[in-house]
């Protein structure tokens, strides 16, 4: 077990930003983007967030900081994920064959890789047992989600390499989030349940406004719910790790 706590976050930290590079690097393989297996592995990625954010997240922060301090820290990761999403503007990046959709959910992936990385940062401060359930946790839904970032790239660039390399960054800006955590070691009795409540709702918002829309209400509902239920099972599961 690593003992020192900045190490940790690391090395816990590199899991699910190794996870979205294989992922990415998929897309060298050369085969097209069921829009089923889209549905599926959001819906997946879907039922895991809700499950982190739920049990590894929010309960912890209860805990630490009581209700006032989460109820502060889950309001103000609702603020800065709004904020975030007001900023980047969706419709600029639809072009050349990239359908609006698409673009959408390359998104939303993109930024939920920030609230996933501090989830990853804040939970290790908490416990290196929680800390590696919720690394584990995301890392299983970044793989395809990897992928579908890249691909969606790839549609609108045309280059297999720029879709990849879009991979990495997303990639990168979720290894960087989960560093952005280890604020939380100036002091743990504040901070900490803070962080932990703000990347929860972060989350929550994202599941709710970016995934939910994009994978549910179309013809392919069976595979969105059977990949969030799919996600859910996964995190119980890993819960007993």
């Amino acid at each position: 077990m690593i003992e020192d706590p900045v190490l940790r976050v690391t090395a816990y930290a590199l899991v699910p930003t190794l996870a979205t590079v294989l992922g990415s690097s998929m897309v060298f393989l050369r085969f097209g983007l069921d829009e089923r297996f889209a549905d599926s592995a959001l819906g997946f990625g879907a039922g895991l967030m809700v499950y982190v954010a739920f049990a590894e997240l929010l309960a912890p922060s209860l805990e630490l900081g009581g209700l006032g301090l989460s109820l502060l820290g889950f309001a103000t990761g609702f603020a800065l994920i709004k904020a975030l999403d007001a900023l980047v503007p969706h419709a600029r990046i639809v072009r050349g064959q990239l359908s609006k959709r698409m673009a959408l959910v390359a998104l939303a992936i993109a930024i939920h890789n920030i609230p996933e990385g501090l989830a990853v940062g804040s939970s290790t401060l908490y416990s290196p047992e929680a800390g590696l359930t919720t690394a584990i946790a995301i890392a299983a839904q970044d793989v395809p989600e990897g992928l579908i970032v890249s691909l969606a790239a790839t549609a609108a660039s045309g280059s297999r390499l720029v879709g990849f390399s879009v991979g990495v960054l997303s990639a990168a800006s979720e290894f960087a989030s989960a560093l952005v955590a280890l604020v939380g070691l100036v002091d743990t009795a504040l901070t900490l349940p803070l962080l932990l409540a703000l990347s929860a709702s972060a989350m929550i918002y994202v599941v709710v406004h970016e995934v939910a829309p994009e994978i549910f209400g179309h013809e392919h509902d069976e595979y969105s719910t059977a990949g969030f239920i799919a996600g859910l099972v996964l995190g119980i599961l890993t819960s007993s790790i």
